[in-house]
């Protein structure tokens, strides 16, 4: 059956556009004018046409910036008393990306068929998270969805910005990591094996370094498809083996080991989970529902678990202070901070405090990273310029004292 694309306006004079599947135009013109739609334009195009816009949609990401835009936009027309429906069509009509547009118009049509706002973004989880949906749930139950959405944009805010700042002061060090790889593979490939015909005339032995780069050129050069064939298989071992629980924990366990950044993994680790928990509480969720959804979407296993035996220990009418001393993942201000909020009753605000002071120590540990790695940097680009010069000087000066003689 052919498929057609439209542009109609509503009664208000909006402009909408869509694809329907019909037997001829006139069947699309109906069906648009039983919905309450005035058609404006009606062309048939290809089904290959129609596929290859679907695949575009679908491999178009979402970013945190669109999922702020949305959530500022919805919280803003609302507490401007414009009905939660005319909001959503305004914002569909805006929205710049396509996948985004596609899932609000779903969204639409699931509320009108009687789903909550909530239920209908549970359908998109690889859009909205658990954290979103349930914050978003108790804004519909507490009557303050606009307030909700407000919170959110500011998490969302808080997680891209975070995210940000780590991308920009790792980028230095992945730079030069790169470049010596790059000039390493050069070097192995185009200068060393000059030398080895060189001193192949002269049948004299190559210095150490020298024969290890030349047969690292030689397994590469007569080898390329099985070691291209071994980093695949590492690759694919190393991604299945941190997508199962014991790899994922493994990981996460060395994170927070790791010198230097070790300690800003920990850091922004903390602060999300005490901006998450704190909003959560703030928006009237129960501790327990609040401690089960922070410990889905606070990005570390070894400091879920832990958040586990918070709820656990809740549950069996104990403090939370007792299972966060025991572990080694939370410090003694945190501990302090969450056990003086807890008897005061102001858990949220003590929360909010701590995770300010962590974006404090988060941002000054960042602004002096490239100060903090410069000395595994050295260490780094000294032994490899050492390790090439040696493979390269080397037998240039073994050819100067054979010219000697």
């Amino acid at each position: 059956m052919p498929q057609y694309r439209y542009k109609a306006r509503d009664k208000e004079g909006a402009l909408h556009t869509g694809t329907m599947e019909a037997p001829r135009k006139e069947a699309v013109a109906d069906q648009l004018s039983l919905n309450g739609y005035i058609p404006v334009q009606i062309e048939e195009y290809e089904q290959s046409g129609l596929f290859q816009e679907d695949l575009r949609i679908k491999l178009t990401r979402v970013s945190h910036r669109d999922l702020i835009i949305f959530s500022r936009q919805l919280a803003t027309l609302m507490g401007a008393g414009i009905s939660f429906m005319q909001s959503l069509a305004t914002i569909e009509r805006q929205v710049e990306n396509p996948r985004l547009k596609g899932i609000i118009a779903e969204i639409k049509r699931d509320i009108e068929a009687g789903l909550p706002f909530s239920e209908a973004l549970s359908r998109h989880p690889r859009v909205f998270s658990k954290l979103y949906v349930s914050m978003v749930r108790a804004g519909e139950t507490a009557g303050i969805l606009d307030d909700i959405l407000n919170r959110l944009a500011l998490l969302l805010e808080h997680d891209a910005e975070t995210r940000a700042r780590v991308k920009t002061a790792v980028r230095y060090p992945l730079i030069v990591v790169v470049a010596i790889s790059a000039a390493f593979v050069f070097l192995v490939t185009f200068v060393i094996p000059k030398f080895a015909v060189i001193f192949a005339r002269f049948q004299t032995q190559l210095p150490l370094p020298t024969r290890i780069l030349i047969g690292i050129n030689t397994v590469f050069h007569h080898y390329w498809y099985l070691v291209l064939l071994g980093v695949a298989l590492l690759v694919a071992g190393v991604i299945w083996y941190l997508k199962t629980p014991g790899g994922r924990w493994q990981w996460d366990r060395l994170k927070l080991k790791l010198p230097v950044f070790g300690v800003l993994f920990q850091k922004v680790a903390l602060s999300r989970f005490s901006r998450v928990f704190g909003a959560m509480q703030k928006s009237g969720l129960s501790m327990l529902l609040t401690l089960d959804i922070v410990a889905e979407t606070v990005g570390n296993v070894v400091i879920s678990r832990v958040v586990e035996q918070m709820r656990e220990s809740l549950r069996q009418g104990k403090t939370l202070r007792e299972p966060m001393e025991s572990s080694d993942v939370f410090p003694p201000l945190l501990v302090q901070m969450v056990a003086v909020g807890e008897e005061a009753g102001n858990l949220d605000e003590m929360l909010n405090k701590v995770s300010d002071y962590y974006d404090m120590d988060v941002d000054y540990a960042l602004r002096n990273l490239s100060t903090m790695i410069e000395p595994i940097l050295l260490l780094f680009v000294g032994g490899m310029v050492l390790f090439l010069a040696l493979g390269i000087f080397l037998p240039m000066w073994n050819m100067i004292s054979l010219f000697k003689k």
